[in-house]
């Protein structure tokens, strides 16, 4: 039998919370996949979070939280064996003290161990227009083995509201981190295209 998948999210400060409150819904109900999902909320992160949502995380047993300042949290540590990471939204400041292996929080922490032990790190910045530091920064990230991925959403599959819209970056970071979703497939049966 195959072992269930040991995953982190970290919340960072950048706008765009619906980002995190959509991924963490639909990693919940992969039941049968996902053992544990380690919640990490920066400080600012868990600030943009009620500013913007104003609502507790789900309610699910595979959810676990952790304090950013803790440093005795499992996912600091490459024996504890998580699977996967991603920081989403993820503000610059965050990719920036990543990239230069400032492990100052356990969010920072948390990625450092990602890298060094060659697991996906997925980066969802929400963050525009970059500068050449940030550019320097994502390369360095890619070079470690890290995804950046920002958070530009997709109109082909005709999103008739923000959560649709959310959902057409969600489903795909959903995928980049092995697990099959049900979202908008470009080219699949019963998309419509148009010449």
């Amino acid at each position: 039998m195959k072992s269930k998948k040991r995953i982190i999210v970290a919340i960072t400060g950048a706008s765009g919370s619906v980002y995190a409150q959509r991924i963490v819904e639909k990693l919940t109900v992969l039941t049968d996949e996902i053992g544990e999902i380690a919640i990490i909320f920066s400080e600012t992160g868990k600030k943009v979070w009620d500013y913007e949502l104003g609502m507790d995380l789900p309610k699910s047993k595979l959810i676990r939280e952790f304090a950013s300042d803790s440093f005795f949290a499992p996912t600091a540590s490459g024996s504890a064996g998580y699977d996967a990471m991603i920081i989403i939204p993820c503000t610059t400041g965050t990719m920036g003290r990543i990239a230069n292996g400032t492990s100052n929080d356990l969010v920072a922490r948390s990625a450092d161990v990602m890298l060094k032990e060659r697991n996906p790190l997925i980066l969802v910045l929400r963050e525009s227009p970059y500068s050449l530091i940030h550019i320097d920064n994502m390369r360095t990230i890619t070079l470690a083995g890290g995804i950046i991925f920002p958070a530009s959403p997709s109109f082909y599959s005709k999103p008739t509201d923000i959560i649709q819209l959310v959902d057409t970056v969600v489903d795909r970071v959903i995928g980049m981190i092995g697990f099959e979703n049900k979202g908008y497939k470009w080219g699949e049966e019963g998309t419509t295209q148009r010449h």
